[in-house]
Parts: C-alpha cells; sequence; structure tokens
C-alpha cells in the first residue's frame, strides 16, 4: 500500500467534521505549547518521588498500573495525589491491555481483551486524562542477558542470536513463539480487527492514543512479524485505517534508534514527518549503542545518535507532548539516581534548544 499523503489526511479530516457536528465525538482538547518532561514514578506512588519531581523542576509523572490497580477508582485516586503534590498526570499505563498476544495474534480471548481495553480508556477519562500509550505486540519485548554500559552501569542487551521475549512476566521462546509462523496478513487484519473497535470508545471520551514502536522492531521474532509498527511505511498504513484524530505516535527513540535500516526513516526524520501530521504525542528519550543485530541501552549522552540534534528537532517541529527518560541504566546509589541524571541532562538540552531557536 502506497504511504498516505497530506491530501489524504485531509480527506480524512473532513470525512470526520460530520460527526464532529453531531456530537458523536468529543472534541481532542488541543495540547498547550511547549514539551512537557515527566518523570516516571512507581504504581504506588511514592510521596518521595512526587517530591523529587519537584525539585528537578518537572511538572508531569507518568504512572504505570495494572493487575487489580487497574480500576477508576485507583486512577482518579493517584490523579488526586499527584495533584494534590503540586504536578500533574499525563498517563497511566495498564500491562492489563498492553502488548496482548490475544489481540495481535487473534488468540483466544481476544473479544474480551479488546473490551478490558475498552473499558481502561473508559476508566482513564474518568480520572480526568486524555491520552494513553498503546503497544501491540504479539510476543512481548525481546531482549538477551543484561550487560554493562559506561561505568559498568548494568543495562538491557538484545542480541538476536540469544533473544527471548517477555511481557507481564511471560518468556516467548524462539524460534516460534506461539507453534507457528504468522503471516503479515494476519497481523494487518487482526489490528484493523482491534483498532476498528477502539476508535469510537477513544473518539466518545476523548482519549488519544499513541501507539509505541515494537521493541525490538526486527522484522521476524519468534515467527511474528513485527510489519506494523516496526516501521515507518506500516505506522502511516496503521493511521490511515484508523482513519481517526485519536489514534497517533508514542515514538520511542531508542526503539527507533534499535531498528536503524529496517525503519524507512530516521528518528529525526521520523520525528518531522509525525509532527507534521499531528499525530506525536509522546517521546521517550532514550539513547543505544547501535541498531540491531546488537544493542545495549545506554545513558541519554552515551549512545550512537545525537540527542541535542534530536531535542533541537523536537522544539523546531514545535512538539507539545509528554517527554520521559526511560528505559535509565542503574546507577550506584538511590534507585533514582540514574532518573535524576536523565532528567537534568534532557532538561538542559531542552533549554539550549528554545535558546537556539530564539537565536535562530
Amino acid at each position: 500500500m502506497p504511504l498516505t499523503t497530506r491530501r489524504t489526511f485531509s480527506k480524512i479530516a473532513a470525512g470526520a467534521a460530520p460527526l464532529l457536528a453531531e456530537g458523536a465525538r468529543k472534541p481532542l482538547k488541543p495540547l498547550a505549547p511547549g514539551i512537557k518532561v515527566s518523570l516516571q514514578i512507581p504504581t504506588d506512588v511514592p510521596d518521595e518521588d512526587l517530591t523529587l519531581a519537584k525539585q528537578m523542576g518537572v511538572e508531569w509523572v507518568n504512572v504505570p498500573t495494572g493487575g487489580d490497580k487497574a480500576t477508576a477508582e485507583n486512577f482518579i485516586r493517584i490523579v488526586k495525589k499527584v495533584e494534590a503534590a503540586g504536578l500533574k498526570v499525563w498517563n497511566i499505563g495498564n500491562s492489563n491491555v498492553h502488548n496482548m498476544p490475544e489481540v495481535t495474534l487473534n488468540l483466544p480471548g481476544r473479544d474480551q481483551k479488546i473490551e478490558e481495553y475498552k473499558q481502561f480508556l473508559r476508566n482513564l477519562a474518568k480520572a480526568g486524562l486524555t491520552y494513553t500509550t498503546y503497544a501491540h505486540m504479539g510476543n512481548g519485548i525481546w531482549s538477551s542477558e543484561r550487560e554493562t554500559t559506561r561505568g559498568g552501569a548494568p543495562a538491557r542487551a538484545f542480541r538476536q542470536s540469544t533473544a527471548k521475549g517477555y511481557w507481564a512476566g511471560k518468556v516467548f521462546e524462539p524460534p516460534l513463539s506461539h507453534g507457528r509462523k504468522f503471516s503479515k496478513e494476519e497481523i494487518w487484519e487482526n489490528y484493523t480487527y482491534f483498532i476498528k473497535q477502539v476508535v469510537p470508545v477513544a473518539e466518545e471520551v476523548g482519549i488519544r492514543i499513541g501507539i509505541h514502536p515494537d521493541d525490538p522492531p526486527v522484522p521476524e521474532l519468534g515467527g511474528v512479524p513485527r510489519c506494523i509498527f516496526g516501521n515507518f511505511d506500516g505506522y502511516m498504513r496503521a493511521i490511515e485505517i484508523a482513519n481517526s484524530p485519536n489514534v497517533g505516535v508514542c515514538l520511542c527513540c531508542g526503539t527507533w534508534m534499535e531498528g536503524g535500516k529496517y525503519t524507512g526513516k530516521d528518528v529525526f526524520g521520523a520525528i518531522r514527518e509525525f509532527a507534521r501530521l499531528g499525530k506525536l504525542w509522546k517521546i521517550h528519550f532514550r539513547n543505544v549503542s547501535g541498531p540491531i543485530p546488537y544493542f545495549v541501552e545506554s545513558f541519554v549522552d552515551n549512545g550512537y545518535t545525537d540527542m541535542r540534534k534530536v531535542m533541537r528537532t523536537l522544539v523546531e517541529v514545535d512538539f507539545r507532548g509528554n517527554l520521559i527518560a526511560d528505559h535509565v541504566p542503574a546507577m550506584v546509589g538511590h534507585r533514582m539516581v540514574g532518573w535524576a541524571y536523565s532528567i537534568g541532562y534532557i532538561r538542559a538540552l531542552l533549554r539550549d534548544a528554545n535558546e537556539d531557536l530564539r537565536k535562530a
């Protein structure tokens, strides 16, 4: 299928106008100017982490949940606690409905998981939230044994010859994680089935869904093609299928860098194209040692990509979404030392990029 063009997206937007007029879709709240740097904090929302966020000058947090914690009541509790501390919640995750093999591979229980996802969107809206990140991997995030990066810091690694898939306590073993090979056509059909059911709910409650790239974006892992969210063309086709202002991109820079030539565009080109379409809503700001078939996740200032240039690109395209440090290598001392280092570096890059743009 050819790449979606700007003209195609204009037609999509025009076709959606009557629905807006009829009130069938809740208009999306425009994103305020500026990049919202955010700190990821644990599910129990420790007071110490909220204090640290404020000390670092961060105004937003992201909170993961799952299991029996993924309820509207808990989401409301989290939002109230964060706001009482003078901060704001950008995103509450839910591992129960993230990387669902039942949905991606059309396994038993698919319709039940889709209904669970729809309810998750409704629960977010009840808590006053307007964004969520979704990942569509059928056999998890693939990694090898942990290795070390600068200074001996432990970090995630990937060697294609030894990697396995992991997600929410499940392990997906090669060579065939689900006992057979899946075709690209199946993967596309399953995505279409899912997104067509999810979009009406997202539009009804006003939730943006930012879709995360496959990690890593190897063309096939464990017999499952990563043909949709492992490359730029796949993203464009997926966005066109969704045909909704509520479906866009959570661009994990590190994952995109992992893909190298397989993504079809480098991270700078991807940022520019997704931003041009108004579909770029969240950034995972991280770096890796090199592209597949082997990489180690590194400190933000120690990988193969110029992160100063990444930040400058985000400022140039007027990115207004959320930006987090992610997959931070462990540093000695307190569990948050590495995160504090990354956030400090990110804030300095952002300040410099804003200043450079003003001078330009």
